[in-house]
């Protein structure tokens, strides 16, 4: 019997084993299957899209610059994790959802409560919703019924197994309504308190925590009365359960509330709109803009072309930028961004215009890093055909030889097409390229000698940024429209636990710094780029700097507000356009002034229009500003130049000046200002080497002067030492093209229509040697006449291929093939 019971006793054991175990996979493979279920159910209808927010570009202080609404027309501001204060997080959790931090999604108790007091009709009627319930309810509005309360149920589960808790709380706030078009807590205190969520008082916060509820009986600015009780009424409730300390209550309960709807922050425009379009995804963009700054900016702006109304001048546009970040600091796309009669909604700091003057300091930079030319270097300013291109100064007059400082103060147009000829148009093309130019990279071989006096196309921002090259030692990199910390993305909310955010408290995310100059994939380019040496960059700011100049406005001089700064100005043709930039060693600043239609106005110059406004933004911006300025590099020297030249001095030099230059760099020519001549004893006539008698002659030394200079001269009446003829008796004909005549019109190479019925005649002239007294013309081979050098002539061509020479006295001769048609 015992036996048999033991045996009888290990079979039930073994038995009982058995169906455990069978119950154990049964419940894994049951929770496998719902675990699949599960899974499949979250695939097939997964969560909603996230919400679409109003974008919002913030300054470098973090306050809100710009607000825009979202594609559904509402305020729906993002609120980021960092303004969800504890104040904040309490009063709604309090008030919402006193159990948010320990339920999934779901209160049970809540439930059964809430369905005791609606079927027996005891209490107030409720849905015991939770807040991961309301985020589901208002991302997937629904009519109120049982079964759509229970996927609300469903979809409440489905957020909480992808998000924490702290970014549903942040999607709640999000989310909230605050009646009409304005969502979120966010939109809600900036419109009515004019402050973000975390700058709030007590009181404020507890305000806005009570309203979603009642979004229509509760609407700040119309019932702040009903508001204020219901206020009042929480902030006890909130003390008498201890959730405040209770002074802070008190103070509370005595703030008044008298608020209305304010308009959104509306700062920055144009800036705005360019970064949302630039960053369409994303709700919050962080420029690096000042507040103070940019507002102050836009108030000069406005205000000043208001004084220009009545001399056809409505637009400005504004640039101020950081020199040592490249930060842009203040950015003024127009006058007025709601001027629809004068295109105010254009974007002056983009648009390309003509540039004027303003490339020329880059000029000479680049011509000294050649080794071209020194400050003092004399260029000739006097008529000149560069290849057919005449340029004229300004003003319309000449001023024979300059140096160059006074050629860049006084912005004379025909010694910078000098010089850019003697560099290259090629070479001062591809640093505009390296300085991001876009338009002149587009058409870099299409440019000509022109583009240094506006030829060629230019944005604010790509001068503006040129000028703070010049103000940070020629290197160059791109401007920063957005704050160093921001990215361009950002993230939908993972699912990090409560109290995870990221190191900038925010769900954004944290990238490297974002170099940005208005176009996209404009990257590629190592900071720092070095553009022009240090040395020649100090040389044109001190010429800049220069007080002496014809382009300070009236009355400027004598005024004790005027700035330390470095500044030029432009001017384009038709007097379209008026610039001008200047910079410190902490801020560049760019102005431009005109009209978005092109029109043109007299008044309309650099110097009389846009330096006013440049004076007035670095008074108001950069008055606290340290009064250092710039010292010359330890690679700069000084040496003793001629006066006559600017070049080294020879034994034929007594006039001599002190000039900076660059060893190694600057050229070492000697100068030849004058030159040795065998003049015969009665001083009649001179005589070369092949022809000079044994005796009875002198030497002396005679203006060494361009053809060009010589031609001035004489068409202008100067006095200048002349050389006298050479000896008649010489049989030694001459040649040599170096010194032969320099045909300046017409131009060779190019077609020429003259008027029949108007009898137009074609001009001929040329620039000599100052020792020839005259000149032959031929036509075709044909001799025309005889004139004196500066004598203008004209002929009466026929029609076709033309071959006009001109020969000197000396028997040197210069050829030009031209072609004139001519009309009926």
């Amino acid at each position: 019997m015992t036996v048999r019971f033991a045996l009888c006793r290990g079979v039930e054991v073994i038995y009982l084993a058995n169906m455990k175990r069978r119950t154990g996979m049964r419940i894994l493979l049951g929770l496998g299957l719902s675990v699949l279920l599960l899974l499949g159910l979250d695939l097939a209808f997964p969560l909603p899209p996230a919400p679409q927010y109003s974008p919002i570009v913030l300054a470098a202080d973090g306050s809100v610059l710009h607000a825009n609404l979202n594609p559904t027309q509402k305020w729906r501001m993002k609120t980021e994790l960092r303004e969800i204060t504890p104040v904040l997080r309490k009063a709604i959790l309090e008030k919402e959802d006193r159990w948010f931090r320990w339920h999934l999604g779901v209160n049970p108790v809540a439930l059964v409560q809430a369905a005791g007091r609606n079927a027996f009709g005891t209490g107030r009627t409720t849905g015991a919703s939770t807040i991961t319930m309301q985020v589901a309810r208002l991302l997937e509005p629904k009519e109120r019924t049982f079964g759509n309360k229970l996927l609300e149920i469903l979809r409440a589960t489905q957020f909480e197994l992808h998000y924490s808790k702290v970014e549903i709380l942040q999607l709640y706030l999000n989310l909230v309504p605050y009646g009409g078009n304005v969502e979120g807590v966010k939109s809600a205190a900036l419109l009515y308190f004019q402050q973000t969520p975390d700058y709030l008082s007590l009181a404020q916060t507890v305000t806005l925590a009570i309203i979603p509820n009642r979004p229509r009986g509760l609407v700040l600015g119309k019932n702040n009365a009903a508001v204020l009780q219901e206020r009042n009424r929480w902030l006890r409730r909130f003390g008498a359960a201890g959730l405040f300390p209770k002074q802070d209550v008190e103070d509370a309960l005595l703030e008044p509330l008298d608020v209305q709807r304010h308009a959104a922050p509306a700062l920055a425009p144009h800036l705005s709109r360019r970064l949302v379009r630039q960053f369409p995804h994303q709700a919050i963009i962080r420029s690096g803009l000042e507040r103070s700054k940019q507002s102050k900016a836009e108030d000069l702006t406005r205000n000043y072309v208001r004084r220009l109304y009545e001399l056809g001048i409505t637009q400005a546009a504004v640039l101020v930028v950081n020199n040592r970040t490249r930060q842009v600091e203040a950015y003024v796309g127009s006058a007025d961004f709601r001027d629809f009669g004068n295109q105010g909604q254009n974007d002056g700091v983009v648009a390309v215009r003509s540039p004027g003057s303003t490339l020329k300091p880059f000029l000479y930079a680049l011509a000294m890093d050649r080794g071209l030319v020194t400050p003092k270097f004399l260029l000739p300013d006097v008529p000149t055909n560069f290849q057919g291109y005449r340029p004229e100064n300004f003003d319309k007059h000449c001023n024979g030889e300059v140096t160059l400082e006074r050629a860049l103060a006084y912005s004379l147009n025909i010694p910078a097409v000098r010089v850019l000829n003697q560099l290259g148009v090629p070479t001062f093309t591809d640093k505009l390229r390296q300085a991001g130019f876009q338009n002149v990279t587009r058409n870099r071989t299409r440019l000509g000698l022109s583009s240094i006096l506006g030829g060629c196309g230019a944005s604010l921002e790509e001068l503006t940024n040129l000028y703070v090259t010049l103000a940070d030692g020629g290197r160059y990199e791109k401007l920063q429209l957005t704050a160093p910390h921001d990215s361009p993305h950002s993230p939908a909310p993972s699912p990090r636990g409560e109290g995870e955010p990221d190191n900038n408290g925010s769900t954004e995310s944290s990238g490297s710094p974002l170099s940005f100059s208005g176009e996209e994939g404009r990257g590629g380019e190592a900071p720092g780029t070095a553009l022009i040496s240090p040395s020649a960059a100090f040389l044109t700011t001190d010429i800049l700097a220069q007080l002496t100049r014809p382009d300070l406005p009236l009355g400027a001089a004598s005024s004790m507000r005027l700035p330390k700064i470095a500044w030029k100005t432009g001017t384009s043709y038709g007097r379209r356009d008026a610039w001008s930039i200047g910079y410190n060693k902490q801020y560049t600043i760019g102005v431009w002034v005109g009209n978005f239609s092109g029109q043109g106005s007299p008044a309309l110059t650099g110097s009389e229009v846009a330096t006013p406004l440049l004076f007035d933004l670095f008074n108001a911006l950069a008055y606290n500003s340290p009064n250092d300025w710039y010292v010359p590099p330890a690679a700069l020297d000084f040496r003793l130049v001629c006066a006559e030249s600017g070049l080294v001095p020879s034994e034929n030099c007594p006039n001599q000046v002190i000039d900076y230059f660059l060893p190694g760099i600057s050229s070492g020519q000697r100068c030849q200002h004058v030159r040795e001549v065998l003049v015969s004893a009665d001083g009649a006539f001179t005589y070369c080497r092949a022809c000079a008698p044994a005796a009875g002659y002198r030497r002396e030394l005679y203006p060494n002067l361009l053809p060009e200079v010589v031609a001035y001269k004489e068409a202008q009446g100067i006095p200048y030492r002349r050389l006298p003829v050479h000896n008649p008796q010489c049989q030694l004909v001459r040649g040599g093209l170096e010194r032969a005549p320099s045909i300046t019109s017409p131009s060779a190479n190019t077609e020429y229509v003259l008027n029949r019925h108007e009898k137009q005649q074609l001009l001929l002239s040329c620039t000599t040697d100052n020792e020839v007294r005259q000149v032959s013309w031929y036509v075709n081979d044909q001799f025309l006449r005889t004139a004196a050098v500066t004598e203008r002539v004209f002929v009466r061509p026929t029609p076709g291929t033309l071959k006009i020479s001109c020969a000197d006295d000396h028997g040197r001769n210069t050829d030009v093939l031209v072609t004139v048609t001519e009309l009926e």
